[in-house]
């Protein structure tokens, strides 16, 4: 990946494209997601990551899909992995069998 902006956490993105514009509050939110207001403040919050099981809750309530949500968080998993990339790894190509 070669991505050099940090890709949006999936929470902004949910808040923003889905309860903003529906005009929903946390709680409401929550209860219609079947999850904790706790839990769902951390996550539009970008205080925790993805999970599948949010995927698919929120999936199921906007009609979109898991994958999509997941590709979201894969994106920024990947992208802050990269960002302390280890320097110890040596390409498999270098090894010559004996």
């Amino acid at each position: 990946m070669n991505t050099t902006r940090k890709p949006t956490h999936p929470g902004i993105v949910f808040y923003e494209d889905v309860m903003k514009p529906l005009n929903l509050s946390v709680t409401k939110t929550a209860e219609f997601l079947g999850i904790s207001r706790k839990a769902l403040s951390n996550f539009i919050n970008a205080k925790s990551s993805l999970s599948a099981d949010m995927a698919l809750r929120i999936s199921i309530a906007t009609g979109t899909s898991a994958e999509s949500w997941m590709n979201m968080q894969k994106k920024l998993t990947l992208w802050i992995a990269e960002q302390d990339a280890p320097s110890n790894v040596v390409p498999f190509s270098c090894y010559k069998a004996s």
